[in-house]
């Protein structure tokens, strides 16, 4: 091979992950459990890269009394290998709550909870990991015309140095970046709802004794940060503006919800496209724009007996949508277009929360140069296996894998944790074969 070895030693690792968070997390374990049933010569060497200084995930949005929208029985484990130590029973087991929990008589756990066991998860991976690194190239190493490797190249955070880690395959594992309103820029009081605790734990000191809340959004976000301010500042006005009527219930009747079973991905991926686009248009109430029904119940207790006693703190502008911020003195001033007669109305506050989403990052990326030996397909996304691994040029011997941003390709459960266990044990499968 061609090209300087990693700084860290003359060594190949079987696979380098680029991002840890659930989803190479579910591989680490997936690789883990590989090797514990096969002999020296047939273990994978893994190591994952990490631009967080440490594990993380929505920290920002972990609210008091929040649970997970899925089953605790989907963890990182389970549907592949319901007798792993990695389950999220072995972690309440670990946490001497097992029977406390099974009391609780509940399958969605809070997301406190849960990101407290996939905190215990990684910390069984310390030696595997390296945080507060961020990916910034990956080069292909030549043998002849083809490429049998890559050096994976990181800057670390603080320090600045750079690591080079070579591997027979990468994983990349880009995450969800935040939706912004177009031409709305965030700021000192305009805020993506993923920062909303980090916020508000710098700002409450320079919040009035009453302060004026707007929540831009129709999802299970915007409904949770409607519910934490409404709670949190009991003399607080919380303003919700709505593209839609109001929010709406998520589609999880049991019927539906096998949509995110491993089966449904084989026959998303063996359907033509005008059969994956229908399933993606019809079933998006399933996870886009949709709300916890409890949660809307919860919502609208609260604005009617408001109205019954008189002294509304909830406020719903529904069909409309803000299209423009601007920060005056020390509060903002939020344009709102009515959607019905198109006429804008000026409302003031004091923070403006865009609980608006996310939208997968751009896979290739990290690749830099790379990418252009990535395969697309009409639309411009990356042309994905089964396997998940990438369609690349015929000289590409390496292998490069996708989790998540598979959405067009996989099926709706790509972006979510319904089907990490078993994506990452084909994707170990994948990496393990001949």
């Amino acid at each position: 091979m061609d090209g300087s070895f990693p700084v860290d030693g003359n060594q190949v690792s079987d696979v380098v992950g680029v991002g840890f968070g659930p989803s190479n997390l579910a591989l680490a374990v997936a690789v883990a459990e590989h090797n514990e049933a096969v002999g020296p010569e047939e273990r994978l060497r893994a190591r994952f890269l990490e631009r967080q200084p440490d594990f993380g995930w929505h920290r920002g949005m972990l609210l008091p009394d929040t649970t997970l929208q899925v089953s605790f029985l989907k963890d990182l484990v389970s549907l592949r290998n319901p007798r792993s130590s990695f389950s999220f029973i072995s972690y309440l087991h670990d946490r001497n709550r097992l029977v406390d929990f099974v009391n609780h008589q509940c399958f969605f756990p809070s997301r406190r909870e849960y990101h407290d066991y996939l905190e215990w998860v990684a910390g069984r991976f310390v030696d595997s990991v390296h945080y507060d690194h961020d990916v910034v190239d990956v080069l292909p190493v030549h043998e002849g015309p083809d490429v049998v490797a890559f050096d994976v190249v990181a800057v670390q955070g603080g320090a600045g140095a750079t690591r080079r880690l070579r591997t027979r395959n990468v994983v990349l594992a880009p995450g969800l970046e935040p939706v912004l309103p177009q031409g709305i820029t965030p700021s000192d009081r305009v805020w993506h709802s993923s920062e909303l605790l980090h916020r508000l734990d710098g700002f409450r000191d320079r919040l009035p004794d009453r302060p004026r809340f707007v929540v831009v959004g129709a999802g299970q976000s915007a409904a949770e940060v409607m519910a934490h301010l409404h709670g949190v500042f009991p003399k607080a006005t919380v303003r919700s503006v709505c593209s839609r009527y109001g929010f709406a219930p998520a589609d999880d009747s049991p019927f539906v919800n096998q949509l995110f079973d491993p089966a449904a991905v084989d026959e998303f991926f063996e359907a033509a496209l005008p059969a994956r686009e229908n399933i993606l248009r019809v079933h998006a109430g399933t996870n886009y724009s949709a709300v916890d029904g409890d949660l809307i119940s919860e919502l609208y207790r609260r604005s009617y007996q408001e109205r019954v006693s008189g002294e509304p703190r909830l406020h719903f502008e529904r069909l409309a949508r803000v299209v423009a911020t601007e920060e005056r003195d020390e509060e903002v001033s939020v344009s709102v277009l009515s959607l019905t007669d198109g006429r804008v109305t000026d409302r003031g506050c004091d923070v403006v929360v865009l609980a608006t989403g996310y939208r997968p990052r751009d896979a290739l990326r990290p690749l830099g140069q790379l990418a252009a030996l990535c395969k697309l397909d009409a639309n411009g996304w990356p042309r994905v296996e089964r396997n998940y691994r990438i369609t690349t040029t015929e000289t590409v011997r390496a292998g490069i894998y996708l989790q998540g941003g598979t959405e067009h390709s996989h099926g709706l459960s790509s972006t979510l944790l319904s089907n990490l266990a078993v994506r990452s044990g084909e994707i170990t499968r994948a990496l393990a074969a001949p």
